[in-house]
């Protein structure tokens, strides 16, 4: 076999990782499917071929599976974002339970004798509060629309878009008609920003050769109904600057923080340069009722924040969390990889004190600043790399503590934290997740001294192989 061969009338049996599907072949290799659903029998093209294993794609469909569902989105199959709408959603959730079950055994050889059932997101569209959407000169065409151009003509005409990029392709982004992402006014000032551009004729960036003015715009909205726009241009034009940022204002009274940045790099990433507040405030507001009722929480989300995107499923993550900590309120806690401080604003009510660490030090201004506005006053935050700054000396200045929350990113906590973790010996350790593969890696670590007593999935992303997870951990005795 080679790559491009055709293996015909393959018959689905499960899902793997990734969202990828899987099959056994006669000779016992095992083929990974994309585009498939277990049940589906297929025809599959090659794209990849090992000695134990080989990848392909679905090309054609003889039988389909009864656990499928139509698409809701226009772009499924082209966008990386929503990978699992063919899929109904109660079978999402039951495959991203089994993905941290496979996880947590094969990767950290840790018993999973009981599992909470994974709580599943009460909203599978509109969920995000951000996304980023970039401009082209000439975007992706389909091969639809390819053959339609050459029926006319044998010039394929290039046009301008403002969408996602392709999977794998920096250079190549596709223009969105509709995301089913965001809530409204979202996919309403992206069509009105790409028209008011086109109509000025205004350039969009060529991301190859880095030529053109408009980079990004950045849609986050919130739950109090703030809305905040960011577009980022590759240099000063005031002119056509100020034709877009007026034209939204005009439009979208609700934007209450408008701002631009001039971005003269190679790369879209804004984090080192100024943001102009052009209109309104640089931030807009998130609330978030504290877990044991007594009030609500206002975090303040600059255009440099990071907060969870899904607001709504973020107070079952962090309630999850808060749950298996099961604070007294005489505990010294450590939130490493705090943010912006939401887990640990979040806890500080059931608290003796609490102590933030993070990598980021803007992300720490801003914890500070949630802390004040909320009025908690048992909150200390240090900004540093967790690997150095989480130290005896920083133990023996702070104090040991009795329970650790860790939130690491996808590639989990460094193995210097892990040891450093076995070392302090806190009674409990919740450790919250966004890649369970990772956090499995962690565990099998930190199982040198702790337990596993719970395992709680959540499922924060519907339509995309991503889960959450969170999961206790006690000091053996």
């Amino acid at each position: 076999m080679k790559k491009g061969d055709i293996l015909p009338d393959i018959l689905v049996e499960n899902m793997a990782a990734e969202g990828k599907c899987l099959s056994r072949l006669p000779d016992g290799r095992v083929l990974f499917i994309e585009g498939a659903a277990p049940g589906d029998r297929i025809d599959v093209q090659l794209s990849r071929i090992k000695s134990s294993f080989l990848e392909g794609r679905a090309v054609a469909f003889h039988q389909y599976s009864t656990l499928r569902t139509t698409p809701f989105c226009q772009h499924v199959g082209l966008c990386g974002g929503c990978k699992w709408q063919h899929l109904n959603y109660e079978k999402q959730v039951e495959f991203k339970q089994q993905q941290v079950i496979d996880n947590l055994q094969r990767i950290g050889g840790l018993p999973v004798t009981t599992i909470k059932p994974i709580i599943p997101s009460a909203k599978t569209t509109y969920y995000r509060n951000k996304l980023d959407f970039t401009f082209t000169n000439k975007r992706w065409l389909t091969r639809e629309e390819l053959d339609k151009q050459k029926a006319v003509s044998d010039e394929i005409q290039k046009e301008g878009g403002l969408g996602y990029h392709l999977p794998s392709h920096f250079d190549k982004v596709f223009d969105v008609k509709e995301c089913f992402l965001q809530p409204e006014p979202s996919n309403s000032i992206r069509l009105l920003v790409k028209q008011v551009a086109q109509q000025h004729g205004i350039d969009f960036f060529n991301l190859r050769d880095q030529t053109g003015y408009l980079r990004t715009l950045t849609l986050r909205t919130a739950t109090t109904g703030e809305v905040m726009v960011i577009l980022q241009v590759a240099y000063n034009k005031e002119e056509w600057l100020l034709k877009i940022l007026q034209a939204i204002a005009d439009t979208f009274p609700q934007v209450s923080s408008l701002l631009y940045v001039i971005n003269e790099k190679r790369n879209d990433t804004f984090h080192d340069l100024d943001i102009i507040c052009w209109k309104g405030k640089p931030y807009i507001t998130e609330q978030m009722q504290k877990p044991d009722g007594s009030g609500v929480l206002n975090f303040r989300v600059g255009p440099k924040s990071f907060y969870q995107t899904n607001s709504e499923q973020a107070y079952t993550l962090y309630e999850a969390a808060w749950r298996l900590a099961d604070l007294k309120g005489d505990e010294l806690v450590y939130d490493l990889y705090t943010g912006t401080g939401t887990i640990a604003s979040f806890v500080a009510g059931n608290a003796k004190k609490v102590i933030g660490l993070e990598y980021v030090k803007a992300a720490i201004d801003d914890a500070k600043v949630n802390a004040s506005i909320n009025g908690i006053t048992n909150t200390d935050f240090y900004a540093g790399d967790m690997k150095d700054l989480l130290n005896d000396d920083f133990l023996n200045q702070h104090g040991r503590p009795d329970v650790v929350i860790t939130d690491p990113p996808r590639n989990g906590m460094h193995e210097d934290v892990c040891k450093m973790l076995l070392k302090a010996a806190p009674q409990k350790i919740v450790y919250v997740s966004c890649n369970p593969a990772t956090q499995a890696r962690d565990l099998k670590i930190l199982a040198e001294k702790y337990d596993l007593v719970d395992i709680q999935p959540v499922d924060m992303f519907p339509h995309t192989t991503h889960v959450e997870n969170v999961v206790s951990l006690v000091l053996r005795k």
